[in-house]
């Protein structure tokens, strides 16, 4: 629901549009969702005797959405198979949420309200969420977005097991991921690298976590030569961006870092992308920035009590200026040497230096995310993102479990030595290509060198952005990896 990034206060305001709020009963004011088990029509007390014969006709007949009106309200009735509220069943309701909104959207509804029949509070959660999400709108370029805006404003959970508490939770988190999605659809004619770091300052001062910005100087005496050598070609600076979030009583004695790629814009450097349409969705090429920056909101807003810290190293990459040339070598900020053979393999070299910058923080885990490959969509296609690491399996697999409760799925792949010994160079110590395949593995190996702590690569090239909405993903950013990092925060740390 977002209209313009010109001012935080502004993205704020626009992204709260849908507020999530819990209800202590059914409002009569509204349009109505009602989530009950097939199997217990007796609950539906408001129903008469006509009606819940209909009813039963309808559920014989395996209909997901039974809707009725009644004085210029739609209400919509999901009878639901008993089951537990397992990934699969709330992903359904997120996506059943997203159909409801375009009818609510439709019908000028400005609130609605789900009541809950099931016990299942999760179920409530999930669609309140996916409503949420699908309302989302990038208005900001339209001379006429006041014309274009969603109706729906407010959707209220009469749920006896959802305490405001939950609401206000899954409204921070979801207007986190809202946050993630504008900074990834604004084009890099606004968000620069120095803009982009202005807008973390932006939200780190409303939600309540501390944020300092390197400028090109700074980044010069830390010798980042990663994020130098991408960003020679561009007229505009680079930053680097340092989030922390520390309350008085964290329960973790080494810090969670978060580390995202930031590049504005990728042309591919001198290594211009050459196939057709392969530049057109570059602006998301900061997507794994904008989920670390979505991720520090949704843990600040909720006052989780864990120490995390996230860092963003930004630039474009452009053919222009002092462009690096293939076949330059470069030097890390740890002192490593690095042959540049493709240009458009930019990304590890600038979160090189961000992973060197981790060292100093000894983390407890260390979790990258990255527009980083396009063998990785090329391995798994759009519905998942590539996952590798060193961090205890342990670790790894609640990483995992908390992709798919929230249905950002991973796919895991090893990382073994093989890959490694195609990153080798003739001339330094590295190089920044590997072989013809399994490119998304060699890509962390690379990053790997730069590491000696737990750490988890997380290639989100295949989700990050889409041409076309997909239920409650809308079209253009996903803000992808948000709530997949909230919730493995959440319930592992917390």
């Amino acid at each position: 629901m977002q209209v313009a990034l010109i001012t935080f206060e502004q993205l704020i305001d626009q992204a709260r549009m849908t507020q999530i709020k819990s209800a202590k009963s059914t409002l009569l004011n509204a349009s109505g969702i009602t989530i009950f088990y097939n199997d217990e029509l007796s609950k539906l007390t408001d129903l008469d005797k006509q009606q819940l014969s209909f009813f039963k006709k309808e559920i014989e007949q395996e209909k997901d959405v039974i809707t009725l009106q009644e004085l210029g309200l739609y209400n919509y009735y999901l009878p639901l198979k008993k089951e537990s509220a397992n990934p699969e069943a709330l992903e359904k309701l997120r996506m059943k949420g997203a159909s409801l909104l375009a009818s609510l959207n439709s019908s000028k509804s400005s609130e609605v309200c789900i009541t809950n029949l099931t016990g299942e509070k999760e179920l409530s959660l999930a669609l309140a969420e996916g409503m949420a999400l699908a309302n989302y709108q990038f208005l900001k370029y339209f001379k006429d977005k006041k014309k274009r805006q969603n109706s729906l404003t407010t959707i209220h959970i009469a749920d006896k097991y959802v305490t405001a508490k939950d609401a206000e939770a899954l409204q921070h988190v979801v207007e986190a991921t809202l946050v993630a999605r504008t900074l990834i659809n604004e084009p890099v004619s606004y968000l620069s690298a120095v803009q982009f770091s202005k807008e973390m300052q932006k939200v780190g001062k409303e939600s309540g976590f501390s944020v300092k910005v390197l400028g090109k100087k700074e980044i010069e005496a830390k010798k980042m030569g990663g994020l130098l050598a991408v960003n020679a070609g561009s007229i505009d600076p680079p930053t680097f961006t340092i989030m922390e979030y520390k309350p008085e009583k964290a329960r973790n004695k080494k810090p969670i870092v978060l580390v995202g790629k930031g590049v504005v814009f990728d042309t591919g450097g001198l290594s211009l992308k050459p196939t057709p349409n392969s530049m057109d969705e570059m602006k998301c090429d900061m997507s794994g920035g904008a989920a670390v920056v979505g991720a520090m909101m949704a843990v600040a807003k909720n006052q989780l009590p864990v120490h995390v810290i996230g860092l963003v190293p930004a630039t474009d990459n452009r053919p222009g200026m002092n462009a690096v040339c293939p076949q330059d070598v470069i030097t890390i900020s740890d002192g490593t040497t690095v042959e540049v053979l493709n240009t458009d393999a930019e990304g590890r070299l600038i979160l090189a230096d961000a992973l060197v910058w981790a060292q100093q923080y000894k983390p407890e885990v260390c979790i990258d995310l990255a527009t980083l490959t396009g063998a990785a969509v090329r391995a798994i296609g759009t519905y998942a993102s590539a996952v590798m690491g060193t961090a205890e399996r342990n670790v790894m697999d609640q990483l995992a479990e908390s992709g798919m409760h929230v249905w950002e799925r991973t796919v895991q792949f090893p990382l073994w030595k093989d890959y490694g010994d195609e990153m080798k160079s003739d001339i330094a110590d590295l190089k920044n290509l590997g072989g013809a395949y399994a490119g998304q593995i060699s890509a962390a190996k690379f990053l790997e060198h730069f590491t000696d702590y737990p750490w988890i690569h997380i290639d989100i090239a295949g989700p990050a952005y889409s041409n076309g909405a997909s239920g409650y993903r809308t079209k253009g950013g996903s803000g992808v990896g948000v709530r997949m990092l909230y919730d493995f925060i959440h319930k592992n740390y917390c």
